[in-house]
C-alpha cells in the first residue's frame, strides 16, 4: 500500500510490536460451545436472509450466541498506535453492551501496513480482530486467514457501505472484512481566491489560470501512484492477475501513446510542478503552488496556508487527442478482518460490527478526522462539511481500489517521470510504453 498509513520508520517497531507484545495468550480461556454455536449462528444467518435484510440486524442470533456463551470470552485486537486510544475506547463500550458475557480483550498496537506480513508469520497466534489496508485482501483470503463475512449480527454490512469499499472488502464476490475508512485516496485542493468552481473543473483551465497568476499546479506524475489517474482515466488500466502477484496492463495498447503525448503537454507548461509530498507542502506554504494533487494527510497543513481560500474537490479532466477524459485515481480503504482461526469467532465478528458501525465511524472522524466507509456516515453533514472528505466523495466515483503486484511501482515510476520530463531522450512513445508494460507484467522471480 501506499506509504500514507504510517510513517515507514515506525514500521519495523511495530511489526515487532505485534509479534512479541499483542499475539493471542496462549492461556486465555476458550469456550468451544461459542466456536461451535457461531458455526451453528452462521448457519442459520444463511438461511434467513430475507429477515434480516429487512431488518438489518439479527438478534436472534446474538441471542443465541449470548446463550451459548459459557465462562470469560478472551479476544485480542490489533489497532495503529495511531488508534489505540479510540480503540479502547470503543472495546469499553463494547463490553457494556452484552453485561451477561464476562469479556477478556486485550488491545495491541500494529499498523494497517504491516497487518498482513504480521499475520500471515503465524495466523493462528494473530489477533482475532485486526485492521489491516486493503490491498492485502488476496493475500490474506489465499493464505486463509479472514472468516468470511457470510452472516451479519447487528447490521447489514454490504447493504450499509459504500460501494467501493465493499468493493475493496471483498474477492471472488464474497465479502471477507468489515470497511472502517474510506479515505486513503487522492483528489484536487486548489485555492479558491486564485481558482473559481468552474476553473477547477479542467486541468488546462487550471494550468492557464495559474500561469496569469504566477502560481503553479502540482501533482507527482513521476510517482505511479498517481500516474495511474492519466491511463485509468482514458481507459488503459493495471490489473492484478488472479495469481495474486503478476499483473496484467493494457498501457501499450491502440490510442495509450495519445495518453503518453497528453503528460509531455502537461509538462511542458511552467505552470505545472512535478513534486512529492515535502516539495508540494513547502510549495504551498510558500505561497507558490495554488493547486494540488494530494490526500488527507497534508489537510490541515493545506488549510493553515490557505486560511479562507482552502477548498477541495475531484481530479480534473485533462485533454486526450482533443477530448476532455476525466482523471481516475486508486482509492484505499482500511478494513477490519475477524482471524478464521479465531476460537470465539461469533464474538469476534460482533466486535469488528461494533467497531464499524455507523456511530462509531462517525465518532472515528470526529476524533481523528478519518473519512467513513459506512454509506450514512460518509453522508452526514458533519462528514461532508469537512472540504478533503468530501472531495474523496467525489472523487470515488472515479476511483477504484489498488489492486497490483509489486512489479507495477518501479516501471511506472519511470515511465512517469521520463513522460513529465519532456522524453528527453526521444524515445518513440510506443516503445516507451511497450517497455513499461513489459516491466510490470514481468513473471515475479
Amino acid at each position: 500500500m501506499k506509504k500514507r498509513f504510517l510513517a515507514l520508520a515506525m514500521a519495523t517497531t511495530l511489526v515487532a510490536g505485534c509479534l512479541t507484545g499483542c499475539g493471542k495468550d496462549d492461556n486465555d480461556s476458550k469456550d468451544s460451545k461459542d466456536s461451535t454455536a457461531a458455526t451453528e449462528t452462521q448457519k442459520s444467518d444463511s438461511d434467513s436472509d430475507t429477515t434480516q435484510a429487512s431488518s438489518g440486524t439479527n438478534s436472534d442470533a446474538v441471542s443465541n450466541l449470548i446463550a451459548a456463551t459459557d465462562g470469560t470470552v478472551s479476544l485480542t485486537v490489533w489497532a495503529s498506535e495511531e488508534d489505540q486510544v479510540f480503540t479502547q475506547g470503543l472495546i469499553d463500550e463494547f463490553a457494556k453492551q452484552y453485561p451477561d458475557v464476562t469479556f477478556d480483550i486485550k488491545l495491541g498496537a500494529c499498523s494497517e501496513a504491516d497487518a498482513k506480513d504480521t499475520v500471515l508469520t503465524d495466523i493462528e497466534a494473530a489477533a482475532d480482530v485486526f485492521t489491516f489496508a486493503d490491498d492485502q485482501m488476496n493475500e490474506l483470503v489465499n493464505a486463509g486467514a479472514l472468516q468470511e463475512v457470510a452472516s451479519t449480527y447487528t447490521y447489514d454490512v454490504k447493504a450499509e457501505t459504500l460501494a467501493g469499499a465493499v468493493e475493496a472488502a471483498s474477492m471472488n464476490g464474497k465479502l471477507y472484512a468489515y470497511p472502517m475508512t474510506a479515505d486513503n485516496g487522492y483528489f484536487l485542493y486548489y485555492d479558491s481566491s486564485v481558482f473559481s468552481e468552474s476553473d477547477v473543473e479542467s486541468l488546462d483551465k487550471m494550468l492557464e489560470v495559474a500561469d496569469a497568476a504566477g502560481k503553479q499546479v502540482a501533482m507527482e506524475v513521476s510517482g505511479a501512484w498517481y500516474n495511474y489517474s492519466f491511463f485509468k482515466g482514458a481507459g488503459y488500466d493495471v490489473t492484478l492477475n488472479d495469481d495474486g502477484v503478476t499483473n496484467s496492463c493494457t498501457w501499450n495498447a491502440d490510442g495509450a501513446t495519445d495518453v503518453a503525448q497528453a503528460i509531455i503537454d502537461i509538462g511542458k507548461s511552467s505552470a505545472f510542478l512535478n513534486a512529492g509530498d515535502a516539495d508540494i507542502v513547502t510549495g504551498i506554504t510558500e505561497g507558490k503552488i495554488a493547486a494540488a494533487v494530494s490526500g488527507t494527510w497534508n489537510a490541515d497543513t493545506i488549510k493553515a496556508a490557505w486560511g479562507d481560500g482552502y477548498a477541495a474537490t475531484k481530479l480534473p479532466t485533462y485533454t486526450v487527442a482533443g477530448k476532455q477524459v476525466q482523471m481516475a485515481s486508486f482509492s484505499g480503504y482500511k478494513l477490519v478482518g475477524v482471524n478464521s482461526h479465531s476460537k470465539n469467532v461469533g464474538w469476534a465478528m460482533i466486535l469488528a460490527e461494533f467497531l464499524t458501525n455507523e456511530e462509531n465511524q462517525i465518532a472515528r472522524f470526529n476524533a481523528r478526522s478519518l473519512g467513513p466507509a459506512n454509506a450514512k456516515a460518509a453522508a452526514s453533514s458533519d462528514v461532508q462539511s469537512n472540504p478533503a472528505i468530501a472531495a474523496l466523495a467525489k472523487q470515488a466515483d472515479y476511483a477504484v481500489p489498488q489492486r497490483v503486484g509489486g512489479n507495477y511501482w518501479e516501471p511506472a515510476n519511470t515511465l512517469g517521470l521520463t513522460l513529465i520530463s519532456g522524453n528527453p531522450d526521444g524515445t518513440d512513445l510506443q516503445t516507451l510504453l511497450d517497455n513499461a508494460v513489459e516491466g510490470i507484467t514481468a513473471p515475479v522471480q
